[in-house]
């Protein structure tokens, strides 16, 4: 029996007496606020263009728990009315005449993008059956292509003739190509792409507005054709049964909600006997979750539900446990394999001999794989040192770690893609029955600035061979070779620091040896800390041209993202959400105290949930940031948690707290960042990004904030205040790589300009 996973898994002025945080603080008259725009202590020096766009205001009142409120921007949310449309290219046309002189620019930082990029880029092949799978982008193109080959296995004699029989024919097939759908619909995002058991049926779900409303699609590999017969609308998530025709998905409503499946239970289907029915698993409990495999008559959970039976809760942690496939149910789950007190299990995966576990250790991310079946008899709870465990060798703690697809059960090779801020991607297979690994792929690099402003190759970086071999291999010899990194010139560290109630918030901090002077280099700090997500500290080639450009990036680890156990998430999110937006504050002030960045040359950058962070730190401290990019931001929290018809707004009534209670409700309203703009203050420079089409965070959010900052703030300051709103893309940036690179350059190009202007 194998399960088949189903369920999909997830951003004004008061009338009475309370008012939010920032109002409570800093309570501004209007003769004040007058003064702070006479006399300007912003040091930005822009002439404006042209006079920024002005909306109507349309009186509207919000009440909730005996408080009432103006918001005169609320008309906005009705994205039919054409004042808003009309309103959203009056700022495009006011975004493009300010970033008008930076158009060489934008110009120079593109070339130095596309320059870096290899000629051709591809994936190694992963076998599927009697097929290699692989994708490649065409030279000039902007998106990926999926292929694949037949896989040659015949030897001597036989091989000839299998070589001479299959020429012409089994060439390369042409699966999935994203070039040609962007070009007919002018937007393409594949959601979910998998291929039968058979090798037969390629099932994919595409969305071609941005709504992230996805159809099904399914395409004969035989015949070539997409059948028509079989396009399903609202498809969530997908997975195939082993007989290669049967096919289980999950639709959703318009709210992007999961609905037509049996509620509130975990159910697992047997994939070698689809109709033979459903099992139930358990009844789902809020905040508790349950991942299985199968494995030998066994079903592996990784779940963080109570220990005991007589616990109302668990700490959050997850653990293994184990119940036999004959016995499924909750109740007659054992745990077998707990984390250490320093360890958190992310993830697991199975296959016939090995079991890979994904841990956070201390903050640092890292693998191990184990030898199945797991002796146990479930009466004594295992730690991960009792059972031998091989700790996958790794080039950096600071390295993120992706697996591959690895979709054969009975190999003992298991691919994953690893990268840091200073490692190029790079693909290993590791041997899970010889302990030892080999080098696939590296992204390669090229065009790499020194301080001379000379082109180097990437035979300056540096062999960390050694590294990757540093733990023990069992006696096997490693056949890595010619992995790389670039720390011979870019310096990457990690600093620990003390937040407003004693608490150690990991930082990551990355500048260029030669080029970072300390105390006047500019920066640029990353944050989001939110959902229990890790913050992205992955390779990216377009950061060298800030980093040759002296700047410095910095990563935020706040309280709300992935941490080293379950409390980092849930001592950030509802009723302590403050805790994130104050990490971050302390953040930023460290960087500027410790000389790593000018106190005048701090930006920072967040996108969705991550913008609440940075608008809510900007309302507190409006002077400590002097420049921002928001990317579709979640901005108008308090009105769109209020909004219970909006698609993710129940869903994210565990991340930051349901206004329906009061004491939530008061918390939101005072970290808000739409409702704690303050009277007459110098705001930073920023650029607000946003898509019409997204069904995450509404593109009047962006719209309604950047009216209001007009309004209320500096509006010297509020000059600099620029949005640009695509009207037709969604909540996902799912450009080609061409395009990226352009939607890069702009960025860069902005702060590179509100930057200059500050010292």
């Amino acid at each position: 029996m194998a399960s088949a996973a189903l369920l999909s898994a997830t951003r004004n002025r008061i009338t009475k007496t309370h008012l939010p945080l920032n109002l409570e603080l800093f309570s501004i008259s209007s003769s004040f606020s007058s003064l702070f725009s006479t006399f300007c202590k912003s040091h930005h020096s822009f002439s404006p263009p042209q006079a920024p766009p002005v909306p109507k205001k349309v009186p509207f009142t919000v009440s909730a728990h005996g408080l009432s409120w103006q918001d005169p921007y609320h008309w906005m949310s009705n994205t039919n009315d054409p004042d808003f449309i009309n309103y959203l290219r009056q700022e495009n046309s006011y975004a493009d005449a300010f970033m008008k002189d930076t158009e060489e620019l934008q110009r120079t930082l593109f070339s130095e993008m596309i320059n870096r990029m290899p000629s051709k880029i591809s994936t190694p092949p992963e076998r599927w059956g009697d097929w290699l799978y692989y994708q490649h982008i065409p030279e000039g193109k902007e998106y990926p292509v999926l292929c694949r080959k037949l896989a040659n296995d015949g030897k001597g004699w036989m091989k000839k003739v299998v070589n001479y029989m299959s020429k012409g024919f089994w060439e390369e097939e042409i699966l999935l190509d994203w070039n040609e759908i962007a070009e007919l619909y002018g937007y393409v995002h594949v959601g979910t792409c998998r291929v039968s058991p058979d090798n037969r049926f390629l099932a994919y779900t595409l969305d071609i507005t941005g709504n992230e409303q996805f159809v099904l699609q399914i395409k004969d590999l035989r015949r070539r054709i997409v059948l028509s017969n079989h396009r399903v609308e609202g498809v969530v998530s997908l997975a195939w049964a082993q007989d290669g025709c049967t096919l289980f998905y999950t639709l959703c409503d318009q709210n992007h909600r999961p609905y037509r499946q049996i509620p509130i239970h975990v159910y697992v289907i047997d994939a070698f006997d689809p109709k033979s029915g459903i099992l139930r698993f358990c009844e789902r409990i809020s905040g508790v979750q349950y991942f299985l495999e199968h494995h030998d008559g066994f079903f592996y959970i990784l779940t963080n539900a109570p220990l005991r039976t007589d616990e109302l809760s668990n700490s959050g942690n997850y653990y293994l446990g184990r119940c036999r496939a004959d016995n499924l149910h909750s109740t007659n789950l054992q745990p077998i394999i707990l984390p250490d007190e320093d360890t958190c299990f992310l993830d697991m995966d199975i296959f016939n001999e090995h079991l890979v576990l994904f841990l956070n250790k201390e903050g640092s991310l890292s693998m191990c794989s184990i030898k199945m079946p797991i002796m146990s008899d479930c009466k004594t709870e295992l730690k991960i040192d009792d059972l031998h465990a091989w700790f996958f060798p790794l080039p950096s703690n600071m390295c993120t770690i992706s697996p591959g697809s690895n979709h054969d059960f009975m190999s003992s090779v298991y691919r994953v893609v690893l990268s840091s801020p200073v490692i190029p991607d790079v693909i290993v297979d590791y041997d899970m029955s010889r302990n030892s690994h080999v080098v696939v792929q590296q992204e390669e690099v090229s065009n790499i600035c020194s301080s001379a402003n000379h082109l180097q190759n990437y035979k300056s970086a540096k062999d960390i061979e050694d590294l990757l071999c540093e733990k023990k291999t069992n006696g096997h010899k490693s056949e890595a070779s010619g992995l790389k990194d670039l720390s011979d010139l870019y310096f990457c560290e990690k600093k620990e620091v003390i937040s407003h109630d004693g608490i150690r918030v990991p930082l990551t901090i990355l500048y260029s040896k030669e080029l970072h002077r300390k105390g006047q280099s500019p920066g640029l700090l990353h944050g989001y800390g939110a959902y229990g997500e890790l913050l992205d500290k992955s390779w990216c080639a377009d950061r060298l041209s800030l980093l040759d450009r002296g700047w410095v990036i910095a990563f935020a680890d706040v309280r709300g993202g992935a941490g080293a156990d379950s409390s980092w998430h849930s001592s950030g999110s509802g009723l302590h959400k403050l805790n994130s937006i104050c990490d971050f504050v302390s953040c930023g002030k460290y960087l500027i105290n410790e000389g790593y960045i000018h106190k005048q040359q701090l930006s920072v950058v967040a996108h969705s949930a991550g913008s609440f962070l940075v608008g809510a730190a900007m309302n507190m401290h409006p002077n400590l940031f002097r420049a921002a990019i928001l990317k579709v931001p979640f901005l108008d929290v308090c009105n769109t948690l209020l909004d219970t018809d909006l698609p993710l707004t129940v869903l994210d009534y565990e991340e930051f707290g349901n206004p329906q209670i009061e004491s939530h409700f008061h918390n939101i309203l005072k970290v808000s960042p739409y409702d704690n703009i303050r009277q007459g203050f110098c705001y930073p420079a920023v650029l607000l990004k946003s898509s019409f089409n997204d069904s995450r965070v509404g593109v009047w959010e962006a719209a309604k904030w950047v009216a209001r900052v007009r309004e209320v703030a500096c509006s010297t300051c509020s000059s600099s205040v620029i949005l640009r709103s695509s009207m037709s893309g969604g909540h996902f940036d799912e450009g080609g790589r061409i395009s990226h690179c352009e939607e890069t350059a702009y960025e860069y190009a902005f702060l590179l300009k509100v930057l200059s202007t500050c010292g």
